[in-house]
């Protein structure tokens, strides 16, 4: 069931739905979420079950403002506060040591914890309402919220696991059905997953690239941030870390602009009437067969690109082609995001 986030009466519904263990899909600025109550052991399990996401690959929690930091995390270093002063609320996510006995299920079992505040307005007003207590009396004017107040919301990306993340509300209820309750904030500003750094080895580590950029990070805190192929022996597990992610159901295929033109000249000459059809999404000019395949204009800006990503490798699974071959975008940095979720799509 798809409710109006921006409705007060809605988001009443969907806290007492979280404080009940029930799931929930969640907007924020990047991609849709599917939450439940961090603290509740048995509602987390419901997510990995949901996604079919193996129980030690460990979840986001989101806390409404820094304020939720001293309650799942048991060390915050000078260099981990100044990123979440710079970019709370905001698409980054800090990996910090975790207290003991705090969100164990969402965090996979490690003794580490994921950490977001999510920008969205939508999701903002979700976790004040799940952080509130209840109005004394159980009742304010039909917004009994019942139950204890919740202190974050474990939410991964509300998609099966290893595919392609959902952007909207109606992804999100094509994805897991339409029993699920979701709150409708309209298309993701952002479109891609937070930008992660790992803050427990006493500088900060760039596990997944997203909105917010190296050269940011490093300007924020002082400190420019090491790759995770520098550490990998001592990697934690992490959100959006695996080789194969973000996939659709066609086989991806990335190649540079001079090979997919050579790739697209080859395919009109040989391939059969018959031929099933074929996507190409790309920016650069190119010469398409007629007929051919379905084309797909890449803007020529990364953040553009960022946001309508998903959007676009879903429309292409839904037009049934098998196979995207997708122009591999610059070796720039505004482009970093784009082109590690690119990569692991096209690892799958």
């Amino acid at each position: 069931m798809i409710l109006d986030g921006h409705d007060p009466r809605a988001i009443a519904a969907a806290a007492r739905a979280l404080r009940s263990g029930a799931l929930l899909g969640l907007p924020t600025e990047t991609v849709y979420g599917l939450a439940a109550d961090a603290g509740n052991d048995a509602a987390v399990a419901q997510i990995f079950a949901a996604k079919g996401r193996p129980r030690d690959h460990p979840l986001i929690v989101h806390v409404a403002s820094a304020e939720g930091i001293a309650h799942f995390a048991r060390a915050l270093p000078a260099f981990a506060q100044a990123l979440a002063d710079a970019f709370w609320p905001g698409p980054l996510t800090l990996i910090l040591p975790r207290r003991p006995g705090v969100a164990s299920a969402a965090a996979g079992g490690q003794d580490s914890v994921g950490l977001r505040c999510p920008a969205h307005p939508v999701a903002q007003a979700l976790l004040r309402a799940c952080a509130a207590p209840p109005p004394e009396g159980g009742t304010d004017q039909g917004h009994d919220q019942g139950g204890p107040p919740i202190r974050g919301l474990a939410a991964p990306s509300a998609n099966r696991f290893g595919r392609v993340s959902t952007t909207t509300a109606q992804h999100v209820q094509d994805e897991l059905g339409a029993a699920l309750l979701v709150l409708d904030g309209g298309p993701c500003a952002l479109g891609i997953e937070s930008t992660i750094v790992d803050c427990t080895r006493g500088l900060p580590v760039l596990l997944r690239p997203g909105s917010i950029t190296r050269a940011q990070i490093a300007a924020a805190c002082g400190i420019a941030p090491l790759s995770r192929a520098e550490l990998p022996a001592l990697d934690p597990r992490a959100p959006g870390t695996l080789a194969a992610h973000y996939a659709p159901r066609a086989k991806v295929r990335l190649m540079d602009a001079r090979a997919l033109q050579t790739s697209l000249d080859l395919w009109a000459a040989s391939a059969p009437a018959a031929t099933a059809p074929m996507a190409v999404y790309a920016r650069s000019a190119l010469r398409m067969p007629a007929p051919g395949p379905i084309l797909r204009r890449m803007p020529d800006d990364a953040s553009a690109t960022a946001q309508q990503l998903f959007a676009v490798l879903r429309s292409l699974d839904d037009a049934g082609v098998p196979l995207i071959w997708i122009e591999t975008p610059p070796a720039t940095p505004d482009w970093e995001g784009v082109r590690d979720r690119l990569q692991r799509a096209a690892a799958a």
